[in-house]
């Protein structure tokens, strides 16, 4: 009982460590995007996510775990890698890293795929939909880059539908990282930007990821204490 009250209460720090650094990075994002302060803070973000998801999950951990963590990890070098790197390699590096990341994701859900939408097509339209009008909107002004962005957006759009089949909380997760990538692509593509654009990004990339790790923490949980259920 001690042993679990201890657990509960080290999820409930990392946590807040977690929201700290959103908060911190968030207003950093407001007041200087580009300064030391959101640049520090970034680098932070994903490996204070993974803290959570290990102390919210025990040994040993499940395949879906540890690939979630091999997916933060690469989300962490997108992060990190392409600060010491300048123009088309920088963003290469950023989108390879992302496409890692995406990759791991499929393989952590692909075993739910049964209970995704893609059992509901009807509710694959608003995907496919979105998929669609970012490649025709940013296509034009993606030159030689146009190839790995639409691979990067079919990985992107695939996790999203999956991520649905681990329930409404992932699949908005997973909505909402589809869209922190979107407004990445916009802006970096069509010239479209909204006021505070970065902040939007980070804010829909941070929450995105967190509600996938919560989900993920809920299946296992739910599956340790209900072994024959949940089980795909």
């Amino acid at each position: 009982m001690k042993t679990h009250l201890a657990g509960d209460t080290r999820v409930v720090g990392s946590a807040l460590v977690l929201g700290a650094v959103s908060i911190i990075h968030s207003t950093a994002q407001l007041i200087a995007t580009d300064g030391p302060l959101a640049d520090a803070t970034q680098i932070l973000l994903m490996p204070a996510l993974a803290a959570v998801l290990l102390l919210a999950t025990r040994r040993p951990r499940s395949i879906l775990v540890r690939w979630v963590l091999l997916a933060l990890g690469c989300s962490w070098l997108g992060d990190t890698i392409p600060r010491f790197m300048t123009g088309d390699p920088a963003f290469l590096t950023m989108v390879g890293c992302f496409l890692l990341a995406q990759l791991c994701y499929l393989l952590a859900l692909r075993t739910y795929w049964r209970h995704s939408v893609l059992y509901r097509p009807w509710w694959v339209i608003p995907y496919l939909f979105a998929f669609a009008w970012l490649v025709i909107v940013c296509a034009p002004h993606a030159g030689s880059l146009l190839i790995p962005v639409v691979i990067y957006g079919a990985a992107l759009t695939l996790m999203a539908v999956l991520s649905t089949g681990l329930g409404t909380l992932a699949g908005a997760g997973g909505a909402i990282f589809f869209i922190s990538d979107a407004l990445i692509a916009l802006r970096s593509f069509a010239g479209i930007e909204m006021p505070a654009h970065s902040f939007w990004i980070m804010l829909s990339y941070v929450v995105g990821q967190s509600m996938i790790v919560a989900a993920v923490a809920r299946q296992v949980r739910f599956t340790a204490l209900e072994p024959d259920k949940g089980r795909v």
